[in-house]
């Protein structure tokens, strides 16, 4: 797959699951922009390499998701949305309505929000859009409401903007991913008996990476799935089996 001359937004793309899409974008030759919540990309802690410091990066924060109108895009068209922001709130605080607002606001509508934004810009271009869902797009979170709720809305979202939108010439697909080492993750992966017990959940043996997630993210984007829409390609290392 190639990517060279296409423009790429991955927004949530300065860390977890959006940096490993956006990283596979850049190295096939895409013109990628990222956005995160800090004001430089040089404020995460997290190892940079130079693919992610090569990309440009705008600040961005959708817990206000009437923010995505102030979004200034480095590039005049646009050949495909990424949306992989999301967050999680744990000891039940979700079932606290302040937190479930919080979280679904950012998990859901800040995505439909994007979309609709983006929408004119896509048609243009006959662009894609790929959303990051969840395990939790089909079954429920146990603690987890408000995660559970807005990853299981996004399934029926991804279905119904594909729908609407096929004849703007729009794709609209998503990811579900299993588990993937990110910052959402760390309740698990930094505890060692419930990292060893997911392990016994994966037929593959091993969690994803975000740079596996990167790879479908790009096959999606690509020529070679251009029949494909209104889809969640679960990658999860056969756990759901």
């Amino acid at each position: 797959m190639n990517f060279d001359t296409k423009n790429i937004l991955v927004i949530g793309g300065s860390s977890g699951i959006g940096r490993g899409i956006a990283k596979c974008f850049s190295e096939k030759g895409a013109n990628v922009c990222i956005t995160g919540t800090k004001d430089s990309i040089d404020q995460y802690d997290e190892d940079l390499d130079e693919v992610i410091k090569s990309c440009h990066y705008r600040t961005l924060d959708l817990s206000n998701y009437n923010n995505i109108e102030e979004l200034s895009l480095p590039f005049d068209s646009l050949d495909a949305l990424i949306c992989s922001q999301g967050i999680v709130a744990y000891k039940r605080k979700e079932f606290e309505m302040d937190t479930f607002k919080r979280v679904v606001d950012l998990n859901l509508n800040s995505i439909m929000a994007s979309c609709t934004y983006f929408h004119k810009t896509l048609s243009k271009k006959k662009g894609s859009i790929v959303i990051i869902g969840s395990g939790a797009s089909y079954k429920a979170v146990k603690g987890n409401p408000a995660y559970s709720a807005s990853k299981g809305g996004l399934l029926t979202l991804i279905r119904t903007l594909a729908d609407a939108w096929a004849t703007d010439d729009i794709r609209v697909n998503g990811i579900a991913p299993g588990f993937v080492a990110t910052k959402l993750t760390e309740v698990t992966y930094k505890n060692e008996k419930r990292y060893e017990d997911s392990l016994k959940r994966i037929p593959l043996g091993r969690w994803g990476t975000p740079e596996d997630m990167g790879q479908v993210a790009c096959f999606l984007c690509s020529n070679e799935s251009s029949y494909v829409t209104g889809q969640m390609i679960t990658v999860d290392g056969g756990m759901g089996l």
